[in-house]
């Protein structure tokens, strides 16, 4: 019995590291923004998961907060705390001009904005592109900026 409970422990263990790591469309198909992290938490230092009870919807888009104070400070001005992009992959924009999932536990807050970056397996190997980000902050932020308005029309 203590094996399987053993085993059990360890599948669960598992599988909440490869959830960690998920990549997530910024909305998805239930019109769930950021796999239901609260936005306003980023800018706190923290991203954190959200509840269903505190909830705000926005341009027809569900966003879940840890706490009514964090659901209050964006109803008041929800432009204060939309990520950037959509919630797309910051890098993919400026550097691949292309919309990438996300992980919304990878992030950064610049200037008072809301990135959010794909980190996990591609190709079989993992690829964070915070790391790269991080390197060329202000080429790869200008370089999206400028082509997110081409990139946000295209599929």
């Amino acid at each position: 019995m203590k094996t399987f409970n053993l085993i059990i422990l360890l599948g669960v263990s598992l599988l909440a590291a490869i959830s960690a790591q998920a990549q997530i469309a910024p909305i998805d198909d239930n019109g769930l923004a950021i796999g239901g992290y609260d936005v306003v938490s980023y800018f706190s230092g923290s991203a954190q998961k959200g509840s269903k009870s505190y909830v705000a919807k926005h341009n027809g888009v569900t966003y879940h907060f840890a706490s009514k104070a964090n659901r209050d400070a964006f109803t008041k001005s929800p432009s204060n705390y939309l990520p950037q992009f959509d919630g797309y992959c910051a890098w993919g924009v400026g550097a691949k001009d292309a919309k990438f999932p996300i992980n919304p536990e990878t992030y950064t807050v610049i200037d008072g904005k809301l990135y959010l970056f794909f980190n996990g397996p591609f190709n079989g190997e993992p690829f964070n592109t915070y790391e790269d980000w991080a390197q060329r902050t202000t080429e790869l932020k200008n370089a999206a900026h400028a082509k997110w308005p081409k990139v946000k029309n295209s599929k």
